[in-house]
């Protein structure tokens, strides 16, 4: 399946630009061909947008509520009339086999926005009273939006139509990796008659672009979302300033498997979890925790499970498993395997042999008797590896899966729900699935720790984007 030829352009002021200078490559991580290309954008690119979006502020701020959100109603419809599109250019770029492409990564952003929709309507915009006054949401400003590769569009979508319909001027800035999404997004807000101004984009690199946005006076947000390390770049540069910084970065999660549980289940539903879009999930389920006197029966449930993902064509509606998104992805994820097996963990399936044929593909992997302190259990490998640790009894799981910097997400399974539940309060993490639970696009996703702060989707997300005023009668 061929990707539709979409803008690569830069948006600005309500015109598609191609800057000038040099220009970035995009490589299809399946085939390893390159597939377009974006202007590497520069800190005064980055200046003209903000500068557009600062100038549009006070008229759209001002607009009234209801022609924002039939703005970005539009932007909504243009996005379900477009799905088959983005999907292909998401399989392209990002490797992601079309059947998530289609069901999840294309899905997932109209219900985002469908999600704040209805708590706008629901009131969560509107005026409320405390004594003797009125507490309002206000617009922040301009929002510079930074955005990975891994979610493309829901990423953005997340981010862009909550900032939008609260009154704020947005300037995005896609992942260079993958901006041909950025892209066809920019063509369908472009489609949606919004003012000049009130959305803009600059392709470009982190160091580069990201940086200008982040440090740039004119700029009064920045939500980004990436790793960790960049992240504290971002909260750095962004507190010269004191703007707010919004952040959703790594994570290390756990599947905390209860004694209880029924552990073929388990193992089945947290693999899945963790080899989701090729292993490049910030909230995925990569260690698993079981009972000791289980840990061999798990091991060999997973290893079992991990032969069925099968690394192959990500255009093709049967394939599992698509390629890591870069070599030096590939490369980076081939690092941690090689480290586990250094570190003595036992490999089970997959291991750092190279795929036969073209393409950033890794072999997915399950390690056992993971031990707490070893680099596979501790750092984001952001690839298809699972790290199987075995605990003594409760305690010890929640101190397990609370032993790290991050704090994303974790899931437990138990057959005993109540109980489920009371360990899934003690886990320090921003969101809990228990036994399986189905993605909620409308409750608050972010992260405890290193795994960043504030929140997004439904009417926290969109908190996240007004400033508070009390007046006071």
């Amino acid at each position: 399946m061929a990707a539709p030829t979409v803008s690569t352009a830069h948006f600005v002021n309500g015109s598609f630009t191609d800057g000038g200078g040099e220009r970035i490559d995009v490589v299809n991580p399946a085939t390893e061909e390159v597939i377009g290309s974006v202007p590497a954008g520069t800190a005064a690119d980055a200046d003209a947008a903000v500068r557009a979006a600062a100038s549009a502020f006070e008229s759209w701020a001002a607009t009234p509520l209801a022609e924002r959100v039939a703005a970005v109603r539009r932007v909504n419809d243009g996005l379900r009339e477009r799905a088959g599109e983005l999907a292909a250019t998401i399989v392209a770029e990002v490797g992601t086999p079309i059947a998530f492409a289609s069901r999840v990564q294309v899905v997932n952003p109209v219900g985002i926005t469908d999600g704040v929709l209805a708590e706008v309507e629901a009131g969560a915009l509107d005026p409320v009273t405390v004594g003797n006054s009125t507490v309002v949401r206000e617009p922040i400003g301009v929002v510079a939006a930074i955005t990975p590769w891994n979610f493309p569009l829901q990423q953005m979508v997340a981010k862009v139509t909550p900032a939008l319909v609260a009154g704020n001027t947005v300037v995005l800035k896609p992942s260079e990796v993958a901006p041909l999404t950025a892209g066809l997004l920019a063509r369908i807000i472009a489609d949606a008659d919004l003012p000049p101004g009130v959305f803009n984009m600059v392709h470009g690199t982190g160091p580069v672009v990201g940086e200008a946005l982040a440090a740039h006076p004119l700029v009064d947000m920045v939500s980004f979302t990436g790793s960790t390390r960049a992240g504290r770049r971002v909260a750095a540069v962004g507190a010269e300033t004191v703007k707010r910084v919004a952040l959703e970065l790594g994570g290390k999660s756990a599947s905390v498997v209860l004694d209880d549980a029924d552990l073929g289940r388990a193992v089945k539903i947290t693999l899945a979890n963790c080899f989701m879009n090729n292993g490049q999930a910030c909230s995925a389920l990569t260690r698993l925790l079981v009972p000791a006197d289980r840990h061999d029966e798990a091991l060999a449930a997973a290893a079992a499970a991990a032969a069925k993902y099968v690394p192959g064509d990500p255009a093709l509606e049967s394939t599992r498993i698509g390629p890591s998104v870069s070599a030096a992805q590939r490369d980076r994820v081939v690092g941690f395997i090689n480290k586990g097996i250094e570190e003595g963990a036992t490999l089970a399936a997959g291991g750092p042999d190279p795929v036969e044929g073209p393409g950033y593909f890794v072999r997915p992997t399950v390690f056992g008797n993971v031990k707490p302190d070893m680099t596979i259990a501790r750092e984001e490998i952001f690839g298809p590896v699972l790290s199987i640790l075995p605990y003594t009894d409760e305690a010890d799981a929640i101190r397990i899966a609370n032993g790290t910097q991050y704090g994303l997400a974790a899931g437990v399974f138990g057959a005993d729900v109540e109980r489920a539940r009371a360990v899934a309060g003690k886990l320090r993490a921003g969101q809990v699935d228990v036994n399986g639970a189905a993605f909620n696009t409308r409750a608050p996703f972010g992260g405890f720790k290193q795994s960043g702060n504030g929140r997004e989707f439904g009417r926290y997300g969109l908190e996240e984007f007004t400033e508070l005023k009390s007046i006071q009668v």
